[in-house]
């Protein structure tokens, strides 16, 4: 297992882990459990206070304590070798400030992050500043970073929410899409089949049609005929009826 990459969380030094220490001091500095304190008689009042170097060796020791529950120390194997690398402890100055903002910049630049948008780069470097900015709080005001940490962890679970919706969106217009695809092909299927009938019935129309027109054109052929033999009929009835009638005016006129 390599080293961890750089973060903008600022931890200490990497420490080499023995190999004979115990496996459970490698896990983080030990949390120191507060003991209940016997009552004092009235003349431990006169007793020395503790040392202000003692006091604030008991507040380091506290912040320490926090810093690794809030950020479990990093480990890894090189060359067969164990490191384990810490939170660091230490409060920033203004300098670390501007310069966790310049490093900020510098790494959104390097890594080409999207400005706008979806980008896992922007996000994890601007969740290494949160963390960085937390660690300053924490070794100003515990409580403080306390409350930042559980803005963190809600805007963490926000952004899984949200993650785990557009999953089960994508999952849903995936199947949504391939219903679509199998509607597609049906009504492809079905235009196919409805063309073919049309294809069909026109072939059926354009028969009909020409078999209107031949029944019109025998019909037509029909009554011209018809119209002809009785104008031929008409004709010879006249002619007969001319003949008849001077044969006629021959009789009464032989009578005469």
């Amino acid at each position: 297992m390599n080293a961890p990459a750089e973060s903008l969380l600022r931890y200490d030094r990497p420490v080499l882990v023995p190999k004979s220490a115990d496996k459970k001091s490698a896990k983080g500095r030990p949390t120191k459990v507060l003991k209940s304190k016997p009552q004092q008689p009235s003349d431990s009042l006169l007793r020395p206070r503790k040392s202000i170097t003692a006091t604030l060796e008991d507040i380091k020791q506290k912040n320490e304590d926090i810093l690794n529950l809030m950020f479990p120390p990093r480990k890894w194997e090189e060359a067969n070798k164990e490191w384990i690398q810490r939170v660091c402890s230490e409060p920033s100055t203004r300098v670390d400030v501007v310069n966790l903002e310049e490093e900020l910049d510098k790494k959104l630049l390097h890594t080409r992050a999207m400005e706008t948008g979806i980008c896992p780069l922007r996000r994890q470097l601007y969740t290494e500043c949160f963390d960085e900015l937390i660690r300053q709080v924490v070794l100003i005001c515990v409580e403080r970073g306390l409350l930042l940490l559980r803005v963190r962890d809600e805007i963490q679970m926000t952004i899984a929410a949200y993650q785990a919706f557009y999953e089960s969106s994508m999952v849903f217009g995936m199947r949504k899409a391939l219903h679509d695809e199998q509607d597609k092909v049906a009504l492809k299927d079905k235009i196919s089949d409805l063309e073919n009938l049309v294809e069909e019935l026109m072939e059926q129309l354009q028969q009909q049609k020409k078999k209107c027109v031949d029944v019109k054109k025998m019909a037509t052929e029909k009554q011209q005929a018809q119209e002809k033999k009785h104008t031929e009929e008409i004709q010879t009835l006249r002619k007969n009826n001319q003949q008849l009638k001077v044969q006629l005016e021959g009789v009464f006129t032989a009578k005469k």
